[in-house]
């Protein structure tokens, strides 16, 4: 940066932060994801619990479904949205060639 005459702001923005990024972005990924789970853990045990309410959706009359197929759309639904978090990670990672080596 200092070769091509960029001042210290330029040189931060054009060079150094995206150097930064490509290093950095696995793990605030990482962390964004436990944090995702963390947050809809704490969530789910504490305001809408999906073990009661699939107890209750299946208490109901009109539920005839199987008894563990409710608890397989729970697990689904959270590994998908865990899962796409993961993939679209591995993404920007591919996307910025953030190779380690």
């Amino acid at each position: 940066a200092e070769a091509l005459g960029l001042d210290y702001w330029k040189a931060k923005r054009l060079v150094i932060m995206p150097q930064a990024l490509k290093i950095s972005i696995p793990g605030i990924v990482n962390s964004f994801i436990g944090l995702f789970k963390d947050t809809t853990l704490v969530v789910f045990i504490g305001l809408l619990d999906p073990i009661a309410l699939s107890n209750s959706i299946r208490a109901t009359t009109a539920w005839q479904g199987i008894y563990w197929e409710l608890f397989i759309f729970i697990g689904g639904l959270f590994f998908l949205f865990c899962f796409s978090m993961s993939r679209y990670s591995m993404h920007l990672e591919r996307r910025l060639k953030t190779d380690q080596h």
